[in-house]
């Protein structure tokens, strides 16, 4: 990784001092020996606004001349054009918020982590802002320099034709090369989709069609005609998608149904089990469908709703909100068939394992939200399975409403990942259904520093060992990948760069390439960050423009501070990472499209009972993500439905509840002749409903691995490393010398020209020693894909740094 000088000024009028680090105009990062020592600094006079100004346009001035000299000697200088455009931007909002200082602190209040210096940041920022873009027109001249002097050697970037995206079975397409796209949700709202200063190649180019809602039907058989006018207008010239909003809710439902909104969520304000909605929204879906058939403006799909879910337990904080504070009398007569089916129209079977007295399923009540206390128990398992079903077949109602009109139109959901991650279960969210059903895997995955929120702000334990929280991003998708290999992953709101809680003015630039590589890596293929709200002269968007403290949407006036508008480095380096993606994009594929040797078993079941289901696996998942492989998962679906050749083994680990079903499903992989290592004495010994289960799982025509009860997580890791088939002389990565925590996650793959692909991304907070070799014990030649650098077999990486590698093996 490029080391670069660390700047510090001061802001004279205020004293306060600013630290910015120079970030990345493109490059990869560079491995080093050892850490240059930093030089001494000169003390300098404390720039002024003027001079910090007229500094960054001189600077333009040079890199522009650099330019100009490198495109005469035939260099790419695509890189540097974006660097440029941002620059000019930059310096246009710093001019703008230095203007506007009372608007800019009114934005900065809604933050309330910076309500205590809202003003101080007011006045700071505009010079920020400028000290950024100098930083980044420093650090764009020297990776020019380094090109046109040979010493850096780039591939060229593979613009993305927005006009001409085509859509495969697993990826986004431009010119027939693999491309990942990018873009910003929300955008500036209320700007055209064709405004150029908004859609580029700089910040993205993907269209959205108007908001699909309630709205648009006057009746639920018939849409406004002006609303389905404004569709068929919409033009059809580059890739975009729609999204479907779930929250207005027009005065003629209400008027029928008074009680529509009975059971509603934070995101979806009405009853999905109300005849009305439903009847509404499948001709909403339908005509949509038919109208947009063959639209350029959809090929990313259509996201059937935004943030889902629908938490129905006591005291989860979404009751603050109203949500599920009560079910519907739809949702109630719902709930008493799907008991009538589970328990094979057997009330005294029902009443059995719930202590209860109901005479018929026609007399079931419960009470919701329900009591978390009751978790372990059948009302609880019966209540949450419940509602995850229902919530599936709702969306599996939209999707097939589209599907009648236009059987190719692609879909997903924008599901928040850490409803998967996190141990909550009651928010009636079945990922695997879900991701089973859309034909695009949807998400908002996010990474972040450390949690600002209320009660938050002290070290959170990741922070000893990772530069920052990458945990719900990667097990979230490399689960859903399990699940559907074969689909386009689209993160419809990134949260990498801000979310609710997490902001970082001075975010390091590495930061921004290392959760952007490491996404991809695991397999997203089109990413809108989360947020852009400037309009083109600087201004906030019309709805956050303000003089005073009353904004209508409080929440979403509070996301301006921080976000990607005000941070040059940041905004510049997600391009210039996407930029570099692009440009190698068929060699990220290969290292995507991999077998998962081992795969950890994903029980629903268990997840739904257990308090802390999914810490106890990250445990385990944990010990494998450092390993050189992509980690996957096994349920009883993929058991079932995906050919088992495709792992090596299935490691079983704290699945106390399992189902029937799934217990089948693992013995009828082992009489197949798979390979099952059981790492605990108490997992599959009950069904969902917490009775012991009398059979015990038998090796039959495969392997069946017992561990001791005294191993631990490392035990179990290495135990089901070993089972990994045919590894071949192939590189690997090792980890400094006795390193027990590992950092580094890494990749290869064999190279169709020859040798083999390695990537490497450092999620530790500290340079890692590193060293490749050969499983043969063969030499080796390394050379840096992005910067043509050759390696040496041993570098050290700094935190957050990422590499693409080019390895052959030599006698």
């Amino acid at each position: 990784m490029k080391i670069n000088p660390i700047i510090k000024y001061t802001v004279a009028a205020i004293g306060i001092s600013f630290i910015a680090s120079c970030g990345g105009g493109g490059n990869s990062s560079k491995p080093n020996s050892s850490p240059p020592p930093s030089p001494t600094p000169t003390p300098t006079p404390t720039p002024t606004p003027t001079s910090l100004n007229e500094l960054a346009k001189k600077k333009i001035i040079e890199l522009e001349e650099l330019m100009l000299k490198a495109s005469n000697e035939n260099h790419d200088i695509t890189r540097e054009e974006s660097v440029i455009w941002f620059s000019k931007e930059f310096l246009k909002f710093a001019n703008w918020d230095e203007e506007n200082p009372n608007i800019i602190a009114n934005l900065y209040y809604q933050f309330s982590p910076y309500r205590a210096t809202h003003n101080q940041i007011a006045m700071q920022l505009p010079d920020f802002q400028r000290q950024e873009v100098i930083d980044m027109l420093n650090a764009a001249i020297v990776d020019l320099t380094e090109v046109i002097e040979n010493q850096v050697i780039r591939p060229p970037v593979n613009k993305i034709d927005w006009h001409g995206v085509t859509v495969a079975d697993d990826q986004f397409l431009s010119d027939e090369k693999p491309v990942f796209l990018y873009d910003y949700f929300s955008k500036a709202n209320g700007q055209p989709t064709d405004n150029t200063d908004l859609y580029n190649d700089h910040l993205g180019n993907i269209d959205l069609m108007p908001s699909i809602s309630l709205g648009m039907a006057r009746s639920e058989t018939e849409l406004w005609p002006a609303q389905a006018e404004k569709l068929e207008n919409h033009p059809s010239d580059k890739v975009g998608y729609a999204l479907f909003w779930n929250r207005n809710i027009p005065n003629w439902i209400r008027e029928r149904e008074p009680n529509v909104t009975q059971g509603s969520s934070l995101f979806t304000g009405f009853d999905i089990d109300n005849p009305l909605i439903r009847e509404t929204w499948k001709t909403i879906a339908s005509e949509f469908s038919r109208i947009t058939q063959g639209h350029q403006s959809i090929k990313a799909g259509v996201v059937l709703s935004n943030e889902p879910h629908w938490f129905s337990e006591q005291g989860h904080w979404t009751q603050n909100f109203g949500e599920m504070n009560e079910i519907s009398s739809h949702t109630l007569s719902k709930f008493r068939t799907w008991l009538d089916n589970k328990y094979n129209n057997n009330v005294i079977a029902l009443n059995s394992n719930w202590s209860s007295n109901f005479s018929s399923f026609e007399e079931v009540t419960i009470t919701i939200p329900i009591d978390p206390n009751t978790r372990g128990t059948p009302i609880w398992f019966d209540w949450c399975r419940f509602n995850m079903d229902r919530v599936t077949e709702w969306f599996t109602m939209l999707q097939e409403a589209m599907q009648e009109t236009n059987p190719s139109i692609d879909t997903s959901i924008k599901l928040i990942p850490d409803n998967f991650t996190e141990n909550y279960r009651s928010h009636g969210l079945d990922f695997e259904a879900l991701t089973e059903l859309t034909t695009m895997i949807g998400n908002d995955a996010k990474t972040r520093g450390r949690n600002l929120g209320p009660g938050t702000q002290t070290t959170e334990s990741w922070e000893s060992r990772y530069a920052y929280f990458w945990e719900e991003l990667a097990v979230s998708y490399d689960f859903m990948e399990s699940v559907s290999p074969n689909k386009i992953n689209v993160n419809s709101e990134a949260h990498f760069l801000s979310t609710s809680w997490f902001r970082d003015r001075e975010m390091s630039p590495d930061y921004v390439r290392n959760t952007f590589w490491l996404a991809t890596i695991l397999g997203m293929d089109a990413s809108y960050s989360w947020f852009w709200a400037r309009d083109p002269d600087g201004s906030p968007e019309d709805r956050l423009e303000s003089e005073s403290l009353d904004f209508p949407d409080p929440a979403l006036a509070g996301s301006w501070a921080d976000a990607a508008h005000v941070q040059p480095q940041v905004a510049n380096e997600l391009t210039q990472v996407m930029m570099d993606m692009n440009s190698v994009s068929e060699e990220i594929m290969l290292l995507r499209k991999q077998r998962r040797p081992i795969r950890i078993f994903y029980s629903e079941t268990s997840a739904i009972n257990k308090s802390h289901y999914m810490t106890e696996q990250f445990e385990l998942y944990e010990s494998l993500f450092f390993e050189g492989f992509p980690v996957g998962y096994a349920t009883k679906n993929i058991i079932q439905k995906q050919a088992n050749d495709q792992w090596d083994v299935i490691v079983v680990y704290n699945n106390e509840y399992v189902t029937d079903l799934e217990f089948s499903a693992l013995q009828s992989y082992l009489d197949n002749g798979g390979t099952l290592l059981l790492g605990d004495s108490q997992s599959l010994t009950m069904n969902e409903y917490g009775q012991t289960r009398s059979s015990t799982l038998t090796a039959s025509n495969g392997a069946l691995i017992k561990m001791p009860g005294n191993a631990n997580i490392i035990d179990i890791q290495k135990q089901a490393v070993e089972q990994i088939e045919n590894k071949g002389a192939t590189p690997v990565l090792i980890e400094g010398d006795g390193v027990v925590q590992k950092t580094n996650t890494w990749r290869v793959v064999k190279n169709p020209d020859g040798g083999f692909l390695m990537t490497i991304m450092n999620l530790g907070n500290y340079t890692s020693e590193l060293k490749v070799k050969m499983e043969d014990k063969s030499n080796v030649t390394i050379v840096n894909m992005l910067t043509h650098e050759t390696l040496e077999s041993n570098f050290n990486l700094e935190s957050q740094g990422v590499l693409l590698l080019k390895i052959n093996p030599t006698p």
